[in-house]
């Protein structure tokens, strides 16, 4: 008697990428391709390419949670459509598409957002729990590095200052726009990996660590959940950690040479109706 794998009988198609993320993959190629180009109203241009690239990186990022759970034994992620990419899927698009989208707009930062569901019954064991709650962040991390990988080369234009104390800008200055626009790409996944990386109640580095708690431990736990997004938020907006966390984020964007400057300069150009 033959083993087949469980999930060999899962069919073909539930890991075929949806027509939905193969359009949003197309914008963002073309919208690169006219920022760099400086193709009609740049602005536009960056606004497009600046909120695909993160859109594909919501998509990566759920991607990995499901398809982990899936490898950790819930097989139903498959039914859910969870592994085709399709934002449309997800249980809150509100939350991981629409919000994190208009968080971008108005403060330029990764914020994360409400997701896929795993059903937790079939997974026994709490390192494959938390490893299903790491892939999402980890994707992230691995995303922001290959961003940042031009910057590290020293392809990206750099800020000089005179003997006059004048600044101008230096190497690819004819291409500035799509460099801002990937320098401010790079910010989010940093932003983004840094924020789901906190051990904070409902977010993924809180789920994370969830597992290892004891029963009781982890009801109150669950119980802080729903709420641990407000209270970031508030925390984020409202006292010094906010001060905290940018100059922790400044610091990590600096660290692989993407200068804050540059995606300062590429969010203005994304909030090109402000200009």
């Amino acid at each position: 008697m033959t083993y087949e794998p469980v999930y060999a009988r899962t069919p073909r198609s539930a890991f075929i990428p949806s027509p939905v993320f193969v359009g949003i993959v197309a914008i963002f190629v073309v919208s690169g391709v006219l920022t760099w180009t400086r193709f009609g109203n740049v602005g536009i241009d960056v606004f497009l390419f600046v909120l695909s690239g993160w859109l594909i990186s919501l998509c990566l990022h759920e991607y990995a949670h499901a398809v982990t759970g899936y490898f950790s034994g819930d097989l139903s992620v498959a039914d859910r459509g969870y592994l085709r990419l399709n934002p449309l899927k997800y249980t809150h698009p509100l939350l991981s598409i629409v919000l994190p989208l208009v968080v971008v707009i108005l403060g330029g930062i990764g914020l994360p957002g409400g997701a896929v569901w795993i059903d937790h019954q079939h997974i026994r064991s709490r390192a494959k729990a938390s490893l299903i709650s790491a892939a999402g962040p980890l994707v992230n991390v691995v995303l922001g590095l290959v961003v940042a990988v031009p910057f590290l080369a020293g392809l990206a234009p750099e800020l000089t200052q005179d003997v006059t104390g004048r600044y101008t800008v230096s190497g690819s200055a004819e291409h500035l726009e799509f460099w801002a626009a990937l320098a401010l790409l790079a910010f989010l996944q940093v932003t983004a990996s840094v924020l789901n990386l906190l051990p904070v109640p409902g977010l993924d580095g809180g789920n994370i660590i969830a597992p290892w708690f004891s029963p009781a431990y982890q009801r109150a736990w669950n119980m802080v959940a729903p709420w641990g997004f407000l209270i970031l938020f508030l925390l984020l907006w409202q006292t010094q950690v906010g001060d905290w966390f940018f100059t922790m984020v400044n610091w990590i964007a600096e660290l692989i040479s993407v200068p804050t400057w540059l995606y300062a300069y590429g969010f203005e150009l994304l909030r090109f109706w402000s200009n």
